[in-house]
């Protein structure tokens, strides 16, 4: 019972303080409603970004895989912040320049509306499919597990399921569909402390409990007892091979960081340049820290267990349950809670900003004044909400799909990266080029990946798909450059400043992203077998 009031409790003051943040922001107009404003700061964009990429299936799928393969699976974490780094020298800059609401919104400018409206369908595809649905499934699998909520309300498992997924959708879509992205971001900087808090009591526990009462004990005998599952460079057979890190896995960190709506809407809400910088920064610093609570925790529980759980998924759930003091059960539940809530809210509230803005504005109604572009949006969020509770319950093994997801994340994610790039790289390359870059990308992954892969080479004489995805990249890329040499644009493309945010950078951007991925590559050298 104190678990459950201190999870209320916790989940109820995120609400309030939310609320009482926004209260003064204009949610009427697109600005203010989709990117709060143009009034996001560093700690605020920081802690929105670090939120928004963590949920149940990141934190159990993550440390599932540290259980399986080692130190190895930190490059999912650790090569983030290089890939923020590139997002906060390059791409910001060109992003604000520009006064974007959406990253397709570039496109249109660059490219062709066409262009724009094909990408845009593409994100909101993967999000309904992919995303929504299995951040709801992970999330009230891991609810359900804390608070035992079958036996609680004295229902079947499967219930208790669907009453998880269907509170955490509706609390979800209330603050991301009625409060838009500063009730969003002002939530996800309160759960950022909470779950950095949570996050890191799981490994100390765990630590003490395999040394006697100490951590530091309890480190040398996790060290000591393996040693070579601290090994930063995975071998083939692995989920992370070494060699994938300087081909895919870099390409997969770009788009997440630099590309996705998802993630960079909450850079584009920045009051300037310098403290979206600032806030990409300070978050790719954090990221270096992620290991602490997305690794390690799992190679405790292999060590713990002796390697005999029966699902690698199961390993942060069992540990948890194993070591965490029940007191404090319920403020870790509302801290995942959050996790979940968060990674839910973003992404529907960027599904909202890409229909109003791209589709609704463009297509439906281009006169619709920017109070109705925002009403149909938030109609399209709910819609779509909906959606994503109705399929959660459908998908089965939630634990096992963050590796799974990353692969079928392929199918859009390099052809979107692929335009971008060659669209800030070069002035000539025509709409057309785009187009059938998005269409071949798209196509030739499906049929590597899904037919090939296992019906024609095998699982086993496969490469690996963050090198399928390098691969596709470059031909991409180069089909792009060669339309783009027989029949250029008509003018060289130019980007206008439209002065809706200042753009003076932040004048230690170079020099605090060089020391950060230096700080990686020493990671890596001091870790490396």
């Amino acid at each position: 019972m104190i678990g459950v009031l201190s999870f209320l409790g916790f989940t109820a003051l995120v609400g309030v303080i939310s609320y009482l943040a926004t209260r003064s922001t204009n949610e009427k107009s697109s600005d203010g409603y989709f990117l709060g404003g143009r009034s996001l700061t560093a700690g605020v964009i920081a802690g929105s970004l670090l939120l928004t990429n963590l949920s149940t299936e990141q934190i159990v799928g993550l440390n599932g895989s540290a259980y399986k393969d080692g130190l190895s699976v930190m490059a999912w974490e650790t090569l983030a912040a290089i890939a923020m780094i590139i997002a906060a020298v390059f791409l910001l800059p060109r992003y604000l320049k520009g006064g974007l609401t959406t990253v397709p919104q570039f496109l249109a400018s660059r490219f062709d509306v066409t262009t724009k409206t094909i990408t845009s369908g593409l994100f909101l595809t993967g999000y309904v499919v992919v995303l929504l649905p299995v951040i709801l499934y992970s999330g009230s699998v891991a609810i359900s597990g804390m608070f035992n909520v079958p036996e609680m309300l004295n229902v079947s498992d499967s219930t208790a399921l669907v009453i998880c997924i269907w509170g955490i959708g509706i609390i979800g879509s209330i603050y991301a569909v009625f409060g838009g992205l500063k009730a969003v971001a002002v939530s996800d900087s309160i759960n950022a402390i909470g779950l950095i808090i949570g996050g890191v009591m799981i490994p100390v526990f765990g630590l003490m409990a395999i040394g006697d009462g100490s951590v530091f004990s309890g480190l040398d005998t996790l060290m000591t007892a393996n040693p070579e599952r601290f090994d930063s460079t995975g071998n083939p057979g692995q989920e992370v091979p070494f060699s994938t890190i300087f081909t895919g896995m870099m390409l997969v960190q770009l788009f997440y960081w630099g590309t996705n709506q998802q993630i960079i809407q909450r850079a584009l809400g920045a009051k300037n340049l310098a403290e979206g910088q600032k806030g990409l920064l300070l978050a790719s610093f954090l990221k270096i820290l992620g290991p602490i609570i997305l690794v390690l925790p799992g190679m405790i529980a292999y060590h713990y267990f002796d390697g005999n759980l029966e699902s690698s998924d199961i390993a942060y759930p069992a540990l948890v349950g194993a070591v965490l003091p029940k007191y404090l059960v319920g403020f870790f539940a509302a801290v995942l809670f959050g996790a979940i809530l968060s990674s839910f809210n973003s992404v529907l509230n960027s599904s909202v900003t890409l229909f109003g803005i791209d589709i609704y504005k463009q297509h439906i109604n281009k006169e619709a004044s920017e109070g109705a572009v925002v009403k149909n949006g938030k109609i399209f969020g709910v819609c779509l909400a909906l959606a994503a509770m109705f399929i959660a319950p459908l998908i089965a093994n939630a634990g096992s799909l963050f590796n799974y997801l990353q692969e079928i994340n392929g199918i859009y994610n390099i052809p979107i990266l692929t335009i971008i790039v060659v669209g800030y790289l070069t002035k000539q390359v025509p709409a057309i080029a785009a187009k059938i870059a998005i269409f071949l990308g798209s196509g030739l992954y499906i049929i590597s990946q899904f037919i090939l892969k296992p019906f024609v080479f095998g699982d086993d004489n496969y490469p690996h798909y963050l090198h399928v995805m390098a691969i596709l990249f470059l031909l991409n890329a180069g089909i792009m450059l060669l339309i783009g040499k027989l029949y250029p644009r008509k003018e060289a493309y130019v980007q206008e400043y439209t002065k809706q945010v200042e753009i003076t950078p932040y004048k230690y951007v170079k020099q605090a992203g060089a020391i950060i991925c230096l700080i990686v590559i020493g990671i890596y050298i001091y870790f490396a077998k």
